[in-house]
């Protein structure tokens, strides 16, 4: 190891669509590179990187692998990845752990719709791109017209790089205005600024060659060794993990990428499960794998691509270490199907065995819906290896039921959903908005709401909650997706409230919602490209038409006509024979996701799908209030009368108070302030920028929160203030001033507290400020009563208003003026709970 231990470590990973020669060139590049000795092929059943039984009986990668190989520059772990379109995620996993990627294109096919979801995943993941054409020794492959193709259907950043080096150096500077300026001045480019270019994705080098037979190869290799970029490292270890799998022992091993310092055999690593438990495991060992087989390694550095033992809970996408998390799979699949198990097998016995799968291929989805094991997969080819690995490696002979289409839903306008649940001795409310996001979007969880209104721990609970489950929706029961879900404010109770009250709460507030908006069922659509002869155009578009597709201009290439565009899944079915039939065999399909869109017959599926959102009980939408000690179930059509926040919407009936609100902001409710209490020494709340900007819905500012405390009647219900008021009632008044502001500099609440001075001869009244809560004495002939009933209703419409006191007359006061009232009691318990609170918050720091 010692001169290549200093060679640069490099993963690339060779992509391609099926039949395009991928795995002919990866055994060509190993064959070359001198890291086999004999030359593999797929059809011989002897490829290097093609493993598996199921991979030599059928002739195509299914299972990503790796192989290693070095060039004078760089120590390469090379990784083959299927080409067939149902194992698509798979290659996708890999993308995430690259340096770099080949794409491979048959000089004889072309561009193909797999080509162009793949070109769009290597954008997604931002892989600097080589591109090799092969099959050049094949009739028809015609090398001006393929590089002009690349450049106008990929990037004008395709360059010939077979061409002189004075060629390709300006051909690259036109990639970049700097370099195209600084060639112009000295007429050089160097290999530096061409590594430059291929990372940031402006440059893309072609080549052009027959890996079959190993023309074009050396060359491609030397290519690869001379500008192939390597992405940075952490100083920090970190870890990308990008696939699991189990050896021919059954030991589980994961797969990564390390992006960071180094890993080390009996490192412990600390992580969190799916489920968010946190695990603390040690590494067991180190693999570095070629084909089947491997070396056994005592460290792995950054840069290397490696399996590793002793993790027995990771996950595709997870990051360890200083690593972040990876970005959502864009690839989903798009057919459902029902597990039908042999008699006397115990669904719940295969069921933990079929996870094993889903956890090696995470979108191989294995669902417990209805009774039964349901399985979602990207086609028809996946299926059959599907049965055939569930039988290789649990012994069993399964069978799959008529596959159905995987539907979601999605909504059209913006509405506010609220939820709220109080059963007995239980408490919370949620109020969300929810928008149509961009098509493609998934799910974008956020809150404006601020911290004076719902404490921060609570307002992450929601987020958590949100999303943490599959949230359906009300046309199908089908997955949601394509919004931005917004909390807008919520409310707990200090005593009551427990966490599975908001996760209550937040469903049904996001289920209420989809029941007052327009839905939209989606459902995947497939680019497609149809090749075949020109005399059966007419049929194809008739059948096209008939499927509810799109399609744009045939290309007429002589004696055969190429038909692009998109059609939905649940159509398409088996039409790739129907094709060869009535071409007898000369018509040729070629599919890949397109992704979701409106449902082309939404009405027609709906109805067949009878789906009562009302009678599923397990995603209600109705909510739970509590009333004379008992809760009650409220319909979510009638949950806004009994609510008891405000709606976080500016509401369009009341044009005048909506103008009156909008107008009042923090200064005016400053100055109000001011001019009752003196200047206020305390920041202002301002309105969070990263609000939904949508000129059909406002958000309303949430109120801050006052309390206005009855001084005099709180001193003598409490009795430890009242016997202290019996020697010293000065004494007793400065105690409860610093148990109210401690209590409000702790809960950000505005708090004012009034003594009553009515029977005081010659008194003038005061007010005046005491740390950061508000003291007022009232003059002469005016009760503390009226004082509190009058600034109730000054500031009532701006704050949300609680009135402390246990005089009744009070109380009927202010609930007569809207506002919330609170026995002295009930404020004992609450300055208690904080102090308890801030002991504890204190107590760690």
């Amino acid at each position: 190891m010692g001169n290549e231990s200093k060679k640069a470590p490099c993963s690339i990973a060779l992509l391609a669509h099926v039949d395009a020669g991928k795995t002919t060139l990866s055994e060509a590049l190993l064959y070359v590179s001198g890291a086999k000795r004999t030359l593999g092929r797929v059809d011989h059943g002897d490829a290097h990187l093609d493993t598996h039984a199921l991979e030599r009986t059928r002739g195509i990668t299914i299972f990503s692998k790796q192989a290693r190989l070095s060039t004078p520059r760089l120590e390469i772990t090379l990784v083959d990845t299927p080409g067939h379109v149902d194992f698509s995620p798979e290659t996708e996993r890999t993308l995430s752990v690259l340096d770099c990627a080949v794409l491979v294109i048959s000089g004889t096919d072309g561009i193909q719709a797999h080509t162009m979801t793949l070109w769009k995943l290597l954008e997604r993941y931002h892989v600097p791109t080589f591109l090799f054409v092969n099959k050049m020794d094949l009739p028809g492959a015609q090398k001006d017209k393929l590089l002009s193709r690349l450049q106008r259907e990929l990037s004008s950043g395709c360059v010939d790089f077979g061409a002189d080096f004075s060629q390709i150096a300006e051909a690259a500077a036109l990639c970049d205005e700097a370099l195209l300026e600084s060639y112009l001045q000295t007429g050089t480019v160097t290999p530096g600024n061409i590594r430059g270019l291929i990372a940031g994705r402006k440059l893309f080098p072609c080549c052009f060659g027959a890996a079959l037979k190993l023309e074009g190869v050396e060359d491609f290799l030397q290519v690869l060794d001379a500008y192939a970029p390597q992405r940075p490292s952490l100083p920090a270890f970190a870890a990308r993990v990008y696939k699991i799998s189990r050896d021919a022992q059954g030991a589980r091993l994961t797969w990564l990428r390390v992006t960071g310092g180094r890993l080390k055999v009996r490192d412990v690593i600390n992580y969190a499960n799916q489920k968010g438990d946190a695990l603390e495991e040690k590494i067991v060992q180190i693999r570095l794998y070629s084909g089947e087989k491997f070396t056994p390694a005592e460290e792995a550095g950054a840069g290397s691509l490696c399996a590793v033992t002793g993790l027995s809970a990771t996950f595709a996408g997870q990051g360890l270490g200083a690593e972040p998390a990876g970005a959502p799979p864009l690839l989903e699949p798009v057919m459902t199907y029902r597990v039908e198990l042999p008699g006397g097998c115990d669904p719940m016995t295969v069921l933990p065995r079929l996870r094993q799968l889903e956890e090696e291929d995470p979108q191989l989805h294995i669902l417990w819906e209805g009774g039964s094991i349901q399985v979602q997969i990207m086609g028809k080819v996946q299926l059959e290896v599907f049965r055939e690995l569930v039988a290789q490696r649990f012994s069993l002979d399964i069978q799959l039921g008529a596959g159905r289409i995987f539907y979601k839903e999605t909504i059209r306008d913006t509405v506010e959903g609220v939820g709220h649940f109080e059963p007995l001795r239980h408490y919370a409310e949620v109020h969300l908005l929810l928008e149509p996001g961009e098509p493609g979007s998934g799910l974008v969880f956020d809150t404006v709401c601020p911290t004076d209104v719902l404490d921060g721990a609570y307002q992450s609970l929601i987020l958590t909650h949100m999303a943490e489950k599959q949230h359906r929706g009300v046309l199908t029961g089908a997955p949601i997706t394509d919004m931005k879900i917004t909390l807008l404010v919520g409310k707990a109770h200090l005593k009551h409230t427990e966490g599975g009250d908001m996760r209550q709460a937040t469903y049904r507030a996001i289920r209420q919602g989809l029941m007052q908006a327009q839905s939209v069922l989606l459902e995947p659509w497939y680019d497609f490209t149809l090749t075949l002869p020109t005399a059966a155009v007419g049929r194809a578009i008739t059948d096209i038409r008939g499927m509810g597709g799109r399609f744009d201009a045939p290309e007429n290439t002589g004696s055969l006509s190429v038909l692009k565009g998109t059609v939905p899944a649940a159509e398409l079915g088996d039409y790739a024979q129907v094709v060869a039939s009535y071409t007898q065999g000369q018509g040729r399909l070629q599919i890949a996701l397109h992704g979701y869109a409106p449902c082309h017959n939404q009405e027609a599926v709906v109805s067949a799908a009878g789906y009562d959102p009302e009678a599923d009980t397990e995603n209600t939408p109705d909510s739970v209030f509590c009333a004379h000690g008992a809760g009650f179930n409220v319909k979510w059509n009638e949950v806004k009368n009994y609510m008891h926040l405000e709606s976080g919407l500016k509401e369009e009936q009341a044009p005048q108070l909506i103008t009156r609100n909008m107008r009042l902001d923090d200064r005016e409710l400053e100055a109000i302030m001011e001019r009752e209490f003196g200047p206020v020494k305390r920041p202002l709340y301002r309105a969070p920028a990263n609000r939904p900007a949508t000129e059909e819905v406002r958000i309303r500012t949430p109120r801050r929160k006052a309390i206005i405390v009855d001084g005099y009647n709180i001193i003598f219900a409490w009795p430890d203030l009242q016997e202290l008021a019996r020697e010293d009632l000065e004494a007793a008044r400065r105690k409860l001033c610093d148990m109210l502001s401690n209590y409000a500099g702790f809960r950000k609440c505005d708090l004012v507290l009034v003594f009553d001075g009515y029977r005081v001869k010659g008194n003038p009244g005061e007010k005046r400020q005491y740390h950061n809560i508000q003291v007022v004495y009232t003059k002469e002939g005016e009760t503390g009563d009226a004082y509190m009933e009058a600034l109730a209703a000054k500031i009532g419409g701006n704050y949300a208003v609680r009135v402390a006191t246990s005089d009744s007359l009070v109380q009927l006061s202010s609930f007569r003026s809207g506002v919330l009232r609170m026995s002295a009691r009930e404020l004992r318990e609450e300055i208690d709970l904080a102090a308890k609170e801030m002991s504890a918050f204190y107590g760690k720091k």
